[in-house]
């Protein structure tokens, strides 16, 4: 059995128990008190690290929720101590857990997380702030979100510049397409900002591609299975019109490529995003063109070194310059020349952070259109 397809049963048999554990750790959880009172500004000793994300089952969120742990290791305190919230996808649950936690911990807490989409993060912000509680965000936001309109207690939000990285993996796919074909993507949550850049990103290189044609587009919101089913589906309506497969990110890829195999397809050109560990050596090997590393485990490590290292009076947020307020994190491309010395510098072994410095491998300030 080819790991991809292990990957898709353990999925399955692991999300049961991470609910179980994200359910155990708010177990003592008191009432929602109302949040609408004047919050306390005032910085905390000890505050509780927690980090709210989609599922850990999946690779990259794996890397995120590690780096956190690894900075809350760098406090002497044992991983455990990080709190995990996990929201299976559920932008309701994902509100509803942060305000069962600030039910519990109040303005100690030092808070983590993708809100799931953008829509959602105003309103876990705002409860956060009024809690008098800390905030740092990563991905999903809208735009009119900014974290200066909320004095310290929003700390900071980090993203990733996606269009130009998903152009690139795209302009490599149609290339090894011979520059005509179909191609077929496959994206993450439908609202969900990266997973709208990975596809702007995608039309953005067919503007120079004349010959290629976007057959189909769906979302397959991340997920191993969807993008199994999903491709599945291609297969049959378009057949051998399908010369190229983009993958936003690559969980999905992994989906593609048991579905390919199930019809007997060798080959096919397929682009991804992420930079796991699974894809790299799929890189390594020519089963995937290029897949794009966002450095996932500094990114979870130092989203809640912001938010401890600001609720515990270390630095003050209103006092930085927007561009450390809102900024974009590091991208890398990876293709089967460079992934052997790419895995080897970034996965065989965790490069060692200082967890104090916020900014040194930022890519910028976010620039909005």
């Amino acid at each position: 059995m080819s790991f991809i397809k292990k990957f898709i049963e353990q999925e399955t048999i692991n999300r049961r128990n991470l609910l179980l554990a994200s359910a155990y750790g708010l177990g003592g959880a008191a009432a929602l008190r109302t949040l609408g009172a004047t919050p306390a500004r005032a910085t905390t000793a000890n505050p509780t690290i927690a980090w709210s994300y989609r599922d850990r089952t999946n690779p990259y969120w794996n890397y995120i929720v590690s780096g956190g742990e690894a900075f809350v290791e760098s406090l002497g305190k044992p991983k455990s101590a990080l709190v995990n919230l996990i929201n299976e996808g559920s932008s309701e649950k994902s509100l509803a857990d942060v305000k069962a936690l600030l039910g519990k911990e109040g303005s100690n807490l030092a808070l983590a997380i993708d809100a799931n989409d953008a829509p959602n993060c105003r309103p876990v912000v705002e409860a956060v702030a009024a809690a008098g509680a800390y905030v740092s965000t990563i991905w999903n936001k809208t735009d009119d979100l900014h974290p200066w309109d909320f004095g310290d207690n929003y700390v900071s939000h980090m993203t990733w510049s996606d269009e130009g990285p998903a152009e690139k993996t795209a302009r490599i796919l149609f290339d090894a397409m011979g520059g005509k074909g179909g191609v077929v993507h496959l994206g993450g949550i439908a609202s969900n900002n990266p997973a709208i850049e990975r596809l702007n990103g995608l039309k953005n290189a067919l503007k120079d591609y004349p010959n290629i044609q976007l057959l189909d587009a769906q979302p397959a919101d991340w997920d191993t299975q969807k993008a199994n089913q999903i491709m599945a589906s291609f297969l049959t309506r378009y057949g051998d019109n399908i010369k190229g497969v983009h993958c936003a990110n690559d969980t999905i890829a992994y989906g593609v490529i048991e579905a390919l195999r199930a019809e007997g397809i060798e080959g096919m050109p397929i682009v991804s995003y992420d930079g796991n560990q699974q894809a790299v050596e799929l890189v390594a090997k020519g089963e995937i063109l290029a897949t794009v590393f966002t450095n996932p485990h500094w990114g979870g490590g130092i989203t809640a070194a912001l938010a401890y290292y600001a609720a515990t009076g270390v630095f003050k947020p209103s006092a930085e310059p927007k561009e450390h307020r809102e900024f974009y994190g590091p991208t890398i491309l990876i293709t089967p020349k460079d992934a052997a010395e790419f895995k080897a510098k970034y996965l065989d072994s965790t490069p060692k952070y200082d967890w104090k410095d916020f900014w040194g491998p930022g890519n910028g300030q976010i620039k909005y259109k």
